[in-house]
């Protein structure tokens, strides 16, 4: 063989015997390109999937937080739970909409049995948090929450002589994207004719005191909101706690001015300030079809209308049982 045909064979045989280890060493499914994109693929199914694991969290979690509606009779038949339940923005008592159908349902079964129970009573309880501002005429956020259920309750046809409101103070409920789940209570209890006789003094005691010391407001007419003390928001609970246990009573608001301008004038602005009140009230959950409102103008001063001071104190409205 000449020495040019040996050259090209060694050359043959280096590329035969380099192609042969560059397969056997690096053509695994470790470092080909093939299983390189294999590899690209699980990472990103692994980051799809958990996308989708913490999608499911944020649920759990959600769910977790949620205090469910729960009201049953231990001394009857009744008895509705539901994963559903009203909810809340923070510092709001407004709900939030819409409500499941499967809760509406169960409202639905309370009232039919309580039209079948003429002794039973459902106490609702608003829970708030020392965190959250309470933009309500009431005491306290707890209570204007279960006013407020109460409502969407009578809405529904439940009566509201059957239905007691509570607020109470609970800094272990959670957010949830600045919601509250289900931040109400629900119980039943039973009537008996001791307490019954009970209730019904204590409503004739609460109405003498409304009536012996009305609830007094003193705000501009041009004003966004109302102002109130500790003991007015009291008075106002106790209003709509007697309006709610006597169908026929009527909350009567009655504006009042000084002496200063016409008695036509003084009549209308009395009235613009009656109205104003009326508005706050039914914003407030109370209806409109128990508030009257009317004025009378500069004709009740309670104080001399001859200082700036005792006109201030004139310039009024007043707010009672009719």
């Amino acid at each position: 063989m000449s020495k040019k045909a040996l050259y090209l064979l060694g050359i043959f045989l280096t590329i035969l015997i380099g192609t042969y280890f560059y397969w056997k060493l690096c053509c695994n499914p470790d470092c080909c390109d093939g299983a390189a994109g294999a590899d690209t693929e699980k990472v990103i199914a692994t980051d799809d999937n958990d996308a989708n694991l913490n999608a499911q969290d944020s649920s759990t979690n959600a769910n977790a937080l949620a205090n469910k509606f729960s009201l049953i009779d231990a001394n009857g038949d009744f008895s509705f739970e539901n994963p559903d339940n009203f909810n809340f923005n923070a510092s709001d008592y407004a709900l939030i909409t819409p409500i499941s159908a499967s809760l509406n349902g169960g409202i639905d079964q309370l009232g039919d049995y309580l039209k079948g129970n003429a002794n039973k009573n459902v106490t609702i309880t608003g829970l708030y948090t020392s965190q959250e501002e309470n933009n309500s005429a009431y005491p306290n956020l707890g209570l204007a929450r279960a006013n407020t259920v109460k409502n969407y309750f009578t809405s529904r046809g439940i009566s509201s002589q059957m239905i007691n409101t509570r607020g109470l103070l609970n800094d272990g409920i959670s957010l949830n994207n600045g919601i509250y789940l289900g931040p109400v209570n629900f119980g039943m209890n039973t009537s008996t004719d001791d307490s019954a006789k009970k209730d019904a003094e204590d409503m004739m005691t609460l109405k003498k005191s409304l009536m012996a010391e009305p609830l007094v407001i003193y705000f501009d007419t041009a004003a966004a909101s109302i102002n109130l003390s500790a003991e007015q928001r009291s008075k106002i609970a106790n209003l709509s706690t007697y309006l709610d246990k006597n169908p026929d009573a009527r909350l009567k608001i009655t504006g009042h001015t000084d002496n200063t301008g016409s008695a036509t004038t003084n009549m209308r602005l009395g009235q613009e300030r009656a109205d104003f009140a009326k508005q706050y009230f039914i914003k407030n959950g109370i209806s409109q079809a128990k508030i009257i409102s009317t004025s009378q103008g500069p004709n009740k001063p309670i104080a001399t209308n001859a200082t700036e001071e005792g006109r201030s104190k004139n310039r009024r409205t007043e707010v009672t049982l009719n």
